[in-house]
């Protein structure tokens, strides 16, 4: 059994009966909540697109020569014979990691 969910059934010795409804009210809310959880579809997978150096700027509000520069290093760069493109998901990625870094 789940720690959190002991600690809830040890408690049960030392709760009053009148307490009782009350935790039973709180527990059916867990059980629903996670019910909803269980049964809401999956979100859909986020398309990948391959986008040029002008669009991928674009979308991070950079230079196009700041990618040039540093496409080697971010993870998002997809090199095509000598064509540089760039994965929108993989530029959604880096901006979301980059904001929660910050944050």
């Amino acid at each position: 059994m789940r720690a959190e969910l002991q600690i809830v059934l040890d408690s049960l010795e030392q709760m009053e009966r009148e307490q009782l409804p009350q935790l039973l009210g709180e527990l059916e809310t867990i059980r629903a909540t996670a019910l909803m959880k269980m049964s809401a579809p999956s979100p859909l997978p986020q398309r990948d697109k391959l986008l040029t150096i002008e669009s991928a700027a674009d979308r991070m509000g950079v230079s196009t020569d700041y990618l040039y520069r540093n496409s080697k290093i971010l993870p998002f760069t997809r090199r095509m014979g000598r064509k540089l493109l760039f994965s929108s998901v993989g530029i959604d990625a880096y901006i979301n990691r980059s904001r929660r870094a910050t944050a």
